[in-house]
């Protein structure tokens, strides 16, 4: 199984960015899917998550502003974000949490310029 996320790159402050993760090969007994992020010296963090019910999570920096969502079939996550700020610069990591494995993709890297 591998996550390809795609999506980052530069934004303004105040701007929007999606980003898509999709995923390829069998994953049995999706639980939730989601996305972390670590900024430069921070530790990983969770932004938002979408359990296989449809409910949703997230971390209380971002409500508001970004929204997760995931395609019917489970096999992409993606989430929408707007009203960028310079402190959500950071790599954004998609994952997968399945039946008692977890599967990460490599990462895209959201830099927002004040």
């Amino acid at each position: 199984v591998q996550l390809q996320a795609s999506g980052g790159g530069l934004v303004q402050a105040g701007g929007s960015r999606s980003l898509a993760c999709a995923a390829s090969g069998t994953i049995f007994s999706i639980k939730n899917m989601g996305w972390y992020r670590q900024a430069p010296r921070k530790q990983r963090e969770l932004v938002a998550q979408i359990s296989s019910g449809g409910i949703t999570i997230y971390a209380d920096s971002v409500k508001g502003r970004f929204t997760i969502s995931r395609d019917s079939a489970k096999t992409a996550v993606y989430l929408q974000m707007t009203s960028l700020l310079p402190e959500d610069t950071a790599v954004y990591y998609c994952v997968i949490f399945g039946d008692g494995d977890v599967y990460w993709g490599q990462g895209t890297l959201v830099t927002v310029s004040s």
